[in-house]
C-alpha cells in the first residue's frame, strides 16, 4: 500500500498503520516471535478453540530454528497470517531519538531479505505476506519508506494499552508489568476509549524471559471470551 494511498478509516504513526477501521467492532491480534517459542502451543490451542485468527511476526532467527518448525507449519496450515519481523531483530533507530538511525537502506533491505529467504522455506512468500512489524516495534518514516520501497506495507501495535509490556520480567524495575495490570488496561481501555478496541491491533510476545513466570498468554483463553461477549471478533487486517 502506498503511503498516499491509505484508506481514510486506517490510522498511521510515523508512516506505518498502527490502526483499523474504527467503526467496525473487530480486533487484530498479534504475536511477535525472536528468541522464545514456549507459549505457541497454548496459543495456537487458544485460537482454535475460539475460532480465532490471528497474525505472527517473526523473525528470521525464528524461522530457521529448527525447534519451531512444527509450530510454524501448524499455525499456517491453521489459515493464521505469518509475517516478517525482520532477520535478526535490529534496533533501527536510538531509543532516544527516534529519527537517529543505526542502519542504512541496504542494511534494512538485506536484513528483511534474509527474513522472507527464511519464510520461503514454508512456502511464505511476499505476495502471500505484504505487512511487516518493526523489530522492537521500533520505528520512523524513513523506515516505512523503505518498507513501501521493499513492496510491503508496515504495521505496528495500537497505543493504549499495556499488552506489549507483557515480555517484561520483576527484574526489568520499573518497566515490569505484571499480567492483572496487562488485562485490566485492555478492558479499561474497551470501556473509555469513544471506538473500544474497534480497529486495534493488540499485541502480544509468543514467549518470553524465562524470568517472567507470570506469562500473560495464560490469560488468553479468558481475554478473548471477555472480548467476544462484548460484541468483538477478531479478524486479519485488510489494509
Amino acid at each position: 500500500m502506498l503511503l498516499g494511498q491509505t484508506p481514510p478509516d486506517i490510522i498511521l504513526s510515523h508512516g506505518g498503520i498502527v490502526r483499523g477501521d474504527t467503526s467496525t467492532p473487530e480486533i487484530h491480534l498479534v504475536f511477535t516471535g525472536h528468541e522464545f517459542n514456549e507459549g505457541g502451543k497454548l496459543i495456537r490451542k487458544v485460537l482454535k478453540k475460539h475460532d480465532s485468527p490471528a497474525h505472527f511476526f517473526f523473525t528470521g532467527d525464528f524461522y530457521r530454528d529448527p525447534a519451531n518448525k512444527k509450530l510454524i507449519r501448524r499455525l499456517k496450515r491453521d489459515g493464521h497470517y505469518l509475517g516478517a519481523h525482520s532477520d535478526k531483530h535490529l534496533l533501527y533507530a536510538t531509543w532516544e531519538d527516534r529519527d537517529s538511525l543505526l542502519i542504512d537502506q541496504a542494511t534494512f533491505t538485506t536484513d528483511l531479505a534474509n527474513n522472507y529467504s527464511e519464510m520461503a522455506k514454508f512456502g511464505i512468500s511476499k505476495t502471500a505476506a505484504p505487512y511487516f512489524m518493526p523489530p522492537y516495534e521500533w520505528y520512523n518514516k524513513r523506515i516505512s519508506q523503505w518498507t513501501e520501497a521493499y513492496d510491503l506495507t508496515l504495521v505496528n501495535f495500537t497505543q493504549g494499552t499495556r499488552s506489549n509490556a507483557d515480555y517484561t520480567w520483576p527484574e526489568s524495575g520499573s518497566r515490569y508489568v505484571d499480567s492483572g495490570t496487562i488485562y485490566d488496561s485492555i478492558l479499561a481501555y474497551e470501556q473509555n476509549s469513544p471506538h473500544g478496541l474497534n480497529g486495534f491491533i493488540l499485541l502480544l510476545h509468543l514467549g518470553t524471559d524465562p524470568r517472567r513466570t507470570d506469562k500473560f498468554y495464560y490469560r488468553l483463553d479468558v481475554l478473548l471470551t471477555d472480548l467476544e461477549q462484548r460484541g468483538y471478533t477478531f479478524t486479519l487486517m485488510q489494509f
